[in-house]
């Protein structure tokens, strides 16, 4: 009986242990043939084809899914390759430079999955021909130069850009800093300006490059921008603030937190008060002329050692002829009228992008009078973006 319930046991495990052993060397072949082979990526591309009468500021537009763009070759009439790059999120390839007018351009884009699947998409289009109207541009950043800290970038138009061209003109506005650091485009109401700054002022040192590349871009009624414009510059080793105090008729230097230098000082009489809030140097002179004929109280007069701060006509100068006001009473025609020898000391100290800040007088700051980005908080900026503000 012992021997035959071990014959009936040894049976039983033979028979339980041969499909293990079937399923470990031919795995299961209904799972093998039911696995697809990986699809190459859906791909579209703009401007469809034989598209006509296009900006020569145009891009290619890229669509992928399952992939990404591998390249982008556009070759102009002659066979010749044109220069361009993807933008960094990979949705559009933007040339170099813009494109010549009445020309046929092809573009072909070929995208490409994980598993080496690549798919290729070809288009061509005709550019427009020379546009009757131009918008002329204007970047403030200029190239080997070092600014301030406050030194906001500005792109100025010489007339109001409508709020339905302003998307694709700040598409086209291009910043990088080093380090990097975060920085918005906001439009000022009228849409003759448009400022970026970051969140707080530059690192010093920072090395910022702009790319205004408008050149053939629609700036609504029918005008397109006037041409491209780039610049790379420096942020100064020191953070220089200047606080005027109206109460006290005095101003404040302050470098890198400590305080420097007081300077009396006579501001706007109330007839012409000088304006209160945030605004940037944006201009020195050593020596320029002050013209208001044609104005309620004309004059002409040559000064030394003037900062420019708002397109109306304020800036800080020397005025020999108020020292006997200056830290006592306003007497000015809305500038900040400073001594001789501290106008001086001040042209040699500041630099264009510098913060002046004005505080108690009988009147604020008009945005858009000047470099005026800084005049608002943040949260308060970031609402003059025509483009979704990342977080």
């Amino acid at each position: 009986m012992i021997l035959r319930r071990r014959a009936v046991l040894l049976v039983m495990l033979l028979l339980t242990a041969v499909p293990l052993v079937l399923a470990g060397c031919t795995g299961n072949p209904i799972e093998r043939a039911s696995r697809p082979a990986p699809a190459p990526p859906r791909l579209a591309i703009t401007p469809a084809p034989d598209s006509k009468d296009l900006p020569t500021s145009v891009e290619i537009g890229t669509t992928v899914t399952g992939g990404k763009v591998t390249e982008v070759v556009v070759t102009d009439p002659n066979g010749v390759r044109v220069d361009g790059a993807l933008r960094p999120d990979g949705s559009a390839w933007m040339p170099g430079k813009a494109l010549a007018n009445k020309q046929v351009y092809t573009a072909q884009v070929t995208a490409k999955n994980d598993a080496g699947k690549t798919v290729t998409q070809k288009t061509s289009f005709t550019t427009m021909d020379k546009p009757a109207k131009r918008t002329v541009t204007n970047l403030n950043l200029q190239s080997n130069q070092t600014y301030g800290v406050a030194m906001p970038i500005t792109v100025a138009f010489d007339s109001d850009v409508p709020k339905d061209a302003r998307a694709g003109i700040q598409r086209r506005l291009l910043v990088n800093t080093d380090p990097p650091q975060p920085g918005v485009w906001a439009w000022e109401e009228s849409g003759r300006q448009v400022s970026y700054r970051a969140p707080d002022f530059w690192r010093p040192g920072t090395t910022i490059s702009v790319r205004a590349a408008l050149d053939g871009v629609p700036m609504g009624g029918g005008s397109f921008g006037d041409t491209d414009r780039t610049g790379t510059a420096k942020i100064g080793n020191h953070r220089l603030f200047l606080e005027i105090d109206n109460a006290t008729k005095q101003m404040s230097v302050f470098k890198d937190d400590n305080l420097v230098r007081k300077i009396p000082v006579s501001l706007g009489k109330s007839s012409t008060p000088t304006s209160s809030g945030k605004m940037v140097i944006m201009e020195k002179h050593t020596t320029t002329v002050f013209d208001t004929t044609g104005s309620p109280d004309p004059y002409v007069v040559t000064v030394q050692n003037a900062q420019r701060l708002t397109w109306g006509g304020e800036f800080i100068h020397a005025a020999p002829w108020s020292v006997y006001a200056q830290g006592e009473a306003n007497t000015s025609h809305g500038c900040t009228n400073v001594s001789d020898d501290a106008a001086a000391w001040l042209m040699d100290t500041t630099q264009i992008g510098d913060l002046v800040t004005i505080k108690g007088t009988e009147v604020t700051l008009d945005q858009g009078n000047g470099w005026t980005a800084w005049n608002v908080g943040w949260d308060q900026f970031v609402k003059g973006s025509a483009l979704p503000v990342p977080a």
